[in-house]
């Protein structure tokens, strides 16, 4: 089963060719079939530069330019209309998330035959290093609002990493976030619509170059926005959107 890994890139200069050789040195070993996809978001610093620098070194390296509306989500939307995999992962471009990770994800896919597997850092073998203490508090009020709210046990809504099939993401279009609350909007509408998930844990470690383009005060209304549109859809659309078995 082909993988695509989506990685968005806003002025990542000082860490996506340490990302992307580390993401290929792995799938390389593991010997997993893929393509990185790499979709540089409008950047105004040398991402661009060093992304088609890297291609030659990189064989496996996809790399799109999202001239605009720019924004995380936007970056990720335009990624997940161009992947060619049979399955498609959405990881960071500062090397947050570990490709270790992705591997034990991947297999655990293909071996169970799911829709999607999700990540989480709070869940037992998860961690996070150097994670601010108000982003901590704030995500782990997100999550368990999200949590009673929606009636389920996923804990790490929050958290980008994860992976889809094909077929799954075909499924959860159309796509409404332009930001980070794409983050809650595809796994919650994955989990809505019946399809099957497992959730593992993984770890993640602060950017060591460059600053995060999340905006805490900007995202509280997004997230809120994708949150109430779940609930309608689980509450009032009588499964008009659930998961086709047929």
């Amino acid at each position: 089963m082909k993988l695509s890994v989506v990685l968005p890139a806003y002025n990542e200069e000082g860490s996506i060719e340490e990302t992307l050789r580390t993401l290929y040195a792995k799938l390389q070993a593991e010997q997993i079939d893929h393509e990185i996809v790499v979709v540089n978001d409008n950047s105004k610093d040398n991402t661009l530069g060093l992304l088609t620098q890297l291609q030659a070194d990189i064989p496996s390296l996809v790399v799109h330019t999202n001239h605009g509306p720019n924004g995380f989500g936007y970056a990720i939307r335009y990624g997940l209309e161009r992947f060619s995999g049979d399955c498609v992962a959405v990881m960071m471009s500062d090397l947050s998330d570990d490709p270790t990770d992705l591997v034990v994800f991947y297999r655990k896919m293909v071996a169970e035959n799911l829709d999607c597997v999700f990540g989480s850092r709070f869940i037992k073998g998860g961690a996070t290093y150097d994670y601010p203490k108000h982003k901590y508090l704030i995500n782990r009020f997100a999550n368990t609002l999200i949590r009673i709210l929606v009636g389920v046990k996923y804990n790490d809504s929050t958290n980008a990493f994860k992976m889809y099939r094909k077929h799954t993401i075909d499924g959860l279009k159309p796509f409404l976030s332009a930001h980070f609350n794409l983050t809650i909007e595809l796994p919650l509408k994955a989990i809505t619509r019946g399809y099957t998930w497992a959730v593992l844990p993984n770890s993640w470690r602060n950017r060591k170059a460059g600053e995060s383009n999340l905006k805490i005060k900007e995202m509280g209304s997004r997230y809120l926005f994708i949150l109430l549109y779940v609930l309608i859809e689980k509450y009032l659309s009588r499964n008009d959107y659930k998961k086709n078995n047929n």
